[in-house]
């Protein structure tokens, strides 16, 4: 509708120029050939030839401009305003020349002037007056067009682009403020109602994780209680038993159930799709203390391990007995052989090498291993979820270590590379 309203207007404007440029030039006047009033001229002129005045040709009525000259185009009398230089010129300014008689012989000319240039040029001026001004109202309009063109389409459309960003950011609570007469109306309030839902999705989703860990927390406290019932149990044992292997099956469990306390503490804070909200404390700790955590998974002596070297290294020691635990779980699970633990200190780590016997996995797997819920091919019938080596080498990173696996030609080995103390 815009767009019809603006040529309608450009072709008004045309249309009105030219109709006006046709009535400037219908009222020029082009001098006209009058032969009577011209015969009365030439009469008048021969009759006075010598003493010719205003007086004498004022007395014919004629009005065009005129020159006259004797043969030698001497001026003899010229009207006001009117310029003389020769017949030539005359002649090629179209001028109607008229030879003046005395006794038969021709003693001079009339020149009258031809005014038909003069309009012409003085047309031409106009008409590109006349241009000048379409042409300008035609801008002006364009202007005001494309400054209407930019507040109504080009405005409304920068808005959608700030608001599309800002969902794009997820600031859903700034709304689309736009006039819902424009363009782009139905529009934007298809827009803004996405932004609603979108954010009604979004309080949703919190609710819903909200309420998962309100799920979990309330689990975890549910569990601590068996476990502290196991562990006042195996505590009471310890006290009561005497025979010494006995004894240490009762302390396996206890350090377990310990363990598990301590892991159901974590649930309250994390789950296992935020990771990085798990905490680590490291400190200095004696090399002594993998012994035990070692023993502490050497289910019916499976574990054969060197002397680890004495040293200082940097570590959780709750979450290394994790690592450890689950390198040994998944070597009891997947190969079922006995397992050896060598270490050594290598430049700034000391190095646990844990091998089993087992028929390890493709070469193809290795660098999948580490990966979040990634599982071999080797584990079709056994419990897992491929989040025990991935939390393995967080934590391992995390304490400025390393994790690293390979196979050998008589079974799978898994290295840890625990951070010596400076």
């Amino acid at each position: 509708m815009r767009v019809k309203l603006l040529i309608s207007m450009i072709l008004v404007i045309f249309s009105t120029g030219i109709a006006f440029q046709i009535m400037m030039m219908n009222n020029k006047n082009i001098s006209e050939v009058n032969l009577v009033a011209i015969n009365e001229v030439v009469k008048i002129v021969e009759k006075n030839w010598g003493n010719i005045t205003t007086q004498t040709i004022d007395s014919s009525g004629f009005q065009q401009p005129l020159t006259i000259i004797d043969n030698l185009e001497n001026i003899m009398y010229q009207t006001p305003n009117n310029h003389f230089n020769n017949v030539y010129d005359a002649i090629k300014n179209r001028d109607t020349i008229i030879d003046v008689m005395q006794n038969d012989k021709v003693v001079g000319k009339i020149i009258i002037h031809n005014n038909e240039q003069e309009i012409v040029q003085q047309m031409k001026k106009e008409l590109l007056t006349t241009f000048s001004l379409i042409v300008g109202l035609l801008a002006i309009v364009s202007i005001m067009y494309i400054l209407y063109i930019n507040r109504t389409l080009l405005k409304p459309f920068q808005q959608l682009q700030h608001f599309a960003a800002n969902v794009a950011r997820g600031n859903l609570d700034i709304p689309l403020n736009m006039d819902k007469n424009n363009y782009f109306g139905a529009f934007t309030e298809s827009f803004d109602l996405l932004r609603e839902e979108l954010y009604v999705a979004r309080q949703r989703e919190y609710e819903s994780n909200r309420s998962k860990k309100e799920l979990v927390a309330t689990i975890s406290h549910d569990i601590q209680t068996p476990i502290a019932s196991i562990k006042a149990v195996s505590e009471l044992m310890l006290m009561q038993i005497k025979d010494e292997k006995m004894m240490k099956h009762v302390n396996t469990i206890n350090s377990k159930a310990e363990q598990i306390n301590l892991l159901v503490t974590d649930m309250f804070h994390a789950t296992l799709e935020e990771l990085q909200q798990l905490k680590l404390t490291v400190t200095e700790e004696s090399s002594a203390v993998l012994a035990d955590m070692i023993e502490n998974v050497n289910y019916d002596h499976q574990i054969v391990y060197e002397p680890i070297p004495p040293c200082i290294i940097l570590t959780d020691p709750v979450r290394m007995q994790q690592v450890i635990d689950n390198i040994i779980s998944n070597s009891y699970k997947y190969a079922g052989t006995k397992i050896s633990i060598k270490s050594q200190i290598i430049q700034d780590y000391l190095e646990l090498h844990i091998e089993d016997f087992g028929p390890g996995i493709s070469e193809e797997e290795l660098p999948l291993l580490f990966n979040k819920y990634y599982r071999g091919k080797n584990v079709e019938g056994k419990n897992g979820s491929g989040l025990g080596l991935y939390i393995s080498k967080y934590f391992m990173e995390n304490m400025y270590g390393q994790i690293s696996c390979y196979n050998r030609a008589d079974g799978f080995t898994a290295i840890l590379r625990i951070k010596l103390a400076s």
